[in-house]
């Protein structure tokens, strides 16, 4: 099932591809709840509320998908974590070196036909946006081992991470943690529809050209890995977001006026757009950070 949100805060499921139904009517005391609430309880009690979301699918024909105006699927997490350097995109990367670990984005993500903010900093060569799985904690997660990790992820999410290169900062707090940086969308496909999310093909556009085009089953540490390490030290909720890092080859430079979309195999595509300063072009970069081989993009190392 694939699970929405759209216009003034209603809950929708997408029928045949292209027709939103709204399951609103399922969820008591919606309004007064609010969104994040809302949409934890769905998490949380799904497999209470799918029959209901079902019937309601079953007898409705719902609205064109272009009809209506998509909302972050999750309004506002309680953590959105982000994995870093989570991908096996250069000889020089193997799985025994690369050290698990995660920072903290904003929890205000921007949905679908949002608009990304670039604050100017000047010590910033360049914005770029990363392309990325993410998934959706289903159940919570504290010391949790990898053999039942899936059974607390709800479902999956493309996902943009915003980030500014060439700062010399001891935190990803500029570079990675401000306002509109987390972007996602279009909405969350339930982990029953995906057998394995680490054989799908992300790929990203910014004004329609190409940028990254690559398989999840390059991710060096797994979704069950991740899952397992952050339970370890913080307690994952319903609703909880977390991105599983980026392919690096194919990454570019992001700009006022820019167009950006994202598709992931089976998980959907949606588009933003980008308000700030610039230009900024490729090759505008700090030292400490490297090409990375046969993908034309760079990435801090």
């Amino acid at each position: 099932m694939k699970v929405l949100r759209f216009d003034d805060d209603r809950v929708g499921v997408l029928k045949n591809e292209d027709r939103v139904v709204d399951v609103s009517s399922a969820i008591d005391y919606r309004v007064e709840k609010g969104p994040q609430r809302v949409m934890e309880q769905v998490i949380d009690e799904f497999d209470e509320m799918r029959p209901r979301f079902e019937a309601l699918v079953s007898e409705s024909d719902g609205v064109p998908l272009d009809s209506v105006s998509l909302l972050a699927p999750i309004p506002r997490p309680g953590k959105c974590l982000a994995a870093f350097v989570n991908y096996l995109d250069s000889p020089d990367r193997k799985k025994e070196n690369l050290v698990i670990d995660f920072f903290y984005k904003s929890p205000d993500l921007v949905g679908p036909e949002g608009t990304i903010e670039l604050a100017d900093i000047p010590p910033v060569a360049v914005w770029q946006p990363e392309a990325e799985i993410a998934f959706v904690i289903g159940a919570r997660a504290k010391n949790v081992a990898e053999a039942d990790a899936y059974d607390h992820v709800f479902g999956y999410v493309p996902f943009f991470d915003i980030s500014a290169r060439g700062m010399n900062r001891r935190t990803q707090f500029i570079p990675k943690g401000q306002d509109t940086y987390a972007v996602c969308g279009p909405w969350i496909t339930t982990r029953d529809e995906i057998d394995d999310p680490h054989r799908l093909r992300v790929q990203s556009w910014v004004n329609e050209g190409p940028r990254q085009d690559y398989s999840t089953e390059h991710m060096a540490h797994s979704i069950p890995e991740q899952v397992a390490w952050l339970s370890r030290f913080v307690r994952l909720n319903p609703g909880d977001v977390i991105t599983t890092g980026t392919y690096h080859p194919g990454l570019g430079p992001l700009n006022d006026g820019d167009i950006l979309e994202i598709e992931i195999e089976r998980l959907g595509r949606a588009r933003f757009f980008v308000r700030g300063e610039g230009p900024r072009k490729e090759g505008d970069f700090m030292p400490g950070q490297t090409q990375v081989p046969s993908g034309g993009g760079f990435t801090c190392v």
